[in-house]
């Protein structure tokens, strides 16, 4: 009896309470999905909430609405009772997912797709109402497996409203709390040479930190996602500068911008029409009149403000490192050497005034030509940050003691910097403003915005004010000859103090990687670190030519080693990626490849989809080369694609008899006959091609 007792027990536990929703999960590889309810019960014509609940395997994701450059959105089918309803998912906001060169939205770790669901008015309280579904989601790492869970859902009819499921209500709540929504934004976009400038405006947006704004498309045409979006900031919001995609090819303009724009923690919706950027948009465009009396500012009035912004902007963190350089120069000086440090302080002054006004003469002329161009815009470009970033390791390795300058290694950039005198002093103060021009310091926005709606002359004023006053602080010191008295006067001290001021250029450095890091991705940032390692063996090799010259040695071995070096780690970075036309391919099919076989060619198998990011991937950086195309060509390679985009059944018996459950999959086939090579997931060039000369050989 006992027994009996105990299994209906058993029975009881397992069954689903009255008045409790019970949802039936599915049984997944990667993502573990299930429905749930915010609350335990729904009433007659009653609109509650229910969700799909993802949880997404460690290093997996799924995908938003708009995936990206790749991937595919999660999709759910519902088979409800008679006159039951549910809407659409609410999408919370994504995150960014650069893969290699491309750019993918979506999710990781646990995602809830909310989802409105009413019953009708003629549901009978006391019934239990089963919910089912059919949700498939593309889930992807180094691979993309397309997985499918069938789902259901017990929710009781109650007679008045349930109450709060205490394991749900709260996580249901806070998703749709913080999923994007209309705020009120204004939004137009406007194509431009530069590319589509979306300026966005609204009180949401005033005072947030929009350092890391970012627009989140609806359509996947539109943008060309893997493309850095240049930020100008405004009093009343922003302005977004997009690279353009399909949607703005061939003269043409969608006759709409729909999307999310994330700031910070919190995201809004945004639907933009063509039209002009507003005033108070971005900081370059006309202010708004209300703003610090922007729009109504003299030349006198923008010059002094122009100034004081450039002594302001002497504190910004990415000018301290360069005029650290410069200090340990002055500091010896101390003691009474007064006419060179004077000479090394105007020189400084000549080179941040002449460099603030090539970079404005070079900006106003972007405007002229209709760029949607910002202040700073030379780090918008990674060639150009790459480049600086090596820069500032040359210029730390120096102070280090690596090397030095002035003997047998006259570095371009880094040695004039570096090096004492006047010419040193005044290259130094073209460096400082080249890396201090995107920070931006108070009184700066309202000067520069109103010189660049004025006249060529009065912009280039602006400028120059703005340079006397980044350059007064230094030229200050050198001319004063009670602050040189109060320097120490030269000592072993000096080498000690040089090799400390080393630090914030490293600094420098890694913060210009990490800028290059959001621009680019982690592809060009490899290269960067490659390209570093190659400055650092030329430093040292520099300092060992140095050192033998000085014994009376012959160094030049040692420096055309490390010039080659250098060059070469400047060319890696700036120079664009060889990449071919697509390969001409034919579609797939077993019988196909058996007659290719039976012809003798070497046969590449590709089996691919639109949504696998690896394989767009591969694509770009190993299949679309010059190398590859080479190969092929030389080899007769007969080069098959087996797109799984809507996933066929053949393909996936082919994936499933080779072991895998998802794409990517490479099989090469040998001239000789015999099984297929699977080559790895992701790919090189030189993989590639040496698998395409093993099978041609296998036949020879």
């Amino acid at each position: 009896m006992r027994f009996l007792a105990g299994v209906f027990l058993a029975l009881a536990m397992a069954l689903p309470a009255p008045g409790t929703a019970w949802a039936q999960t599915g049984p997944q590889r990667h993502v573990t999905a299930e429905l749930i309810a915010e609350r335990q019960g729904i009433a007659p014509g009653q609109t509650i909430h229910v969700a799909l609940r993802q949880q997404i395997q460690k290093g997996w994701h799924t995908y938003w609405r708009n995936s990206g450059d790749s991937g595919e959105a999660t999709r759910i089918k519902w088979d409800l009772p008679a006159g039951w309803q549910a809407g659409d998912f609410t999408w919370p906001a994504p995150r960014r997912l650069p893969v290699g060169p491309l750019m993918n939205y979506g999710y990781e770790g646990e995602v809830l797709l909310p989802v409105a669901l009413t019953a009708p008015a003629v549901a009978r309280p006391g019934d239990k109402a089963t919910l089912k579904a059919q949700a498939s989601f593309l889930v992807c790492a180094e691979i993309c497996v397309p997985e499918d869970a069938t789902l259901s859902l017990i929710l009781p009819v109650t007679a008045t409203p349930a109450p709060p499921d205490p394991k749900w209500d709260g996580a249901i709540e806070k998703t749709l709390a913080a999923a994007p929504k209309p705020a009120g934004l204004a939004a137009v976009f406007q194509p431009r040479p530069a590319g589509v400038a979306l300026a966005i405006t609204g009180p949401a947006l005033q005072g947030a930190d929009l350092a890391d704004a970012y627009f989140y498309p609806f359509e996947s045409t539109v943008i060309d996602h893997a493309r850095p979006q240049a930020i100008e900031r405004g009093p009343q919001g922003l302005t977004l500068t997009l690279a353009p995609g399909y949607g703005f090819q061939g003269g043409k303009s969608p006759a709409g911008l729909a999307g999310v724009l994330a700031v910070g923690d919190k995201a809004y919706e945004v639907a933009a029409t063509p039209g002009a950027p507003p005033p108070g948009a971005s900081g370059l465009g006309p202010p708004p009149a209300k703003a610090a009396g922007a729009a109504n500012l003299g030349l006198a009035a923008a010059a002094l403000f122009a100034f004081l912004g450039g002594l302001i902007l002497n504190l910004m963190p990415c000018v301290f490192p360069i005029l650290a350089m410069k200090a340990a120069s002055l500091a010896g000086h101390g003691g009474g050497e007064q006419a060179e440090a004077r000479r090394q302080g105007l020189a400084f002054g000549v080179g941040s005034v002449a460099t603030f006004l090539a970079l404005a003469a070079g900006l106003i002329a972007l405007k002229a030509a209709g760029s949607a161009v910002g202040w700073g815009f030379q780090l918008q470009s990674p060639p150009v940050v790459a480049v600086l970033a090596l820069l500032m390791l040359a210029v730390a390795l120096n102070l280090s003691g690596l090397f030095e300058v002035g003997t047998s290694l006259q570095g371009a950039g880094t040695g004039l910097a570096s090096r004492g005198g006047s010419l040193g002093a005044f290259f130094t103060g073209a460096l400082a403003v080249v890396v201090a021009a995107p920070c931006t310091a108070p009184f700066m926005g309202p000067a520069l915005g109103w010189a660049l709606t004025q006249t060529p002359v009065a912009a280039l004023t602006v400028f120059a004010a703005l340079g006397v006053g980044f350059a007064a602080p230094f030229v200050l010191v050198a001319f004063a000859p009670g602050l040189l008295a109060r320097l120490p006067r030269p000592g072993p001290w000096m080498d000690l103090f040089r090799k400390a001021l080393a630090f914030p250029m490293y600094g420098a450095a890694a913060w210009l990687a990490w800028v290059l890091a959001q621009q680019a991705g982690p592809e060009d940032l490899a290269k960067l670190f490659a390209a570093a390692v190659a400055v650092g063996l030329a430093a040292w090799l520099a300092g060992l030519a140095q050192r033998r010259a000085a014994m009376g040695g012959k160094p030049f071995v040692l420096t055309a080693g490390a010039g080659v070096l250098a060059a070469l780690a400047v060319a890696a970075v700036v120079w664009p990626q060889d990449k071919a036309a697509e390969l001409q391919s034919e579609p797939y099919s077993p019988a196909r490849v058996a007659t290719l076989r039976a012809e003798g060619r070497p046969v590449f198998v590709n089996y691919t989809a639109a949504w696998c990011v690896s394989c767009q991937v591969n694509d770009q950086v190993a299949l679309s080369t010059h190398a590859v195309a080479s190969a092929f060509a030389r080899h007769k390679v007969a080069y098959l694609k087996a797109d799984w985009t809507k996933r066929d059944a053949t393909i996936a018996a082919e994936l499933a008899s080779h072991g895998r459950a998802g794409v990517p999959l490479y099989l090469v086939y040998g001239t000789n006959g015999g099984e297929g090579v699977i080559l790895p997931s992701i790919l090189t060039p030189d993989i590639v091609v040496k698998a395409v000369e093993a099978a041609d050989r296998a036949g020879s």
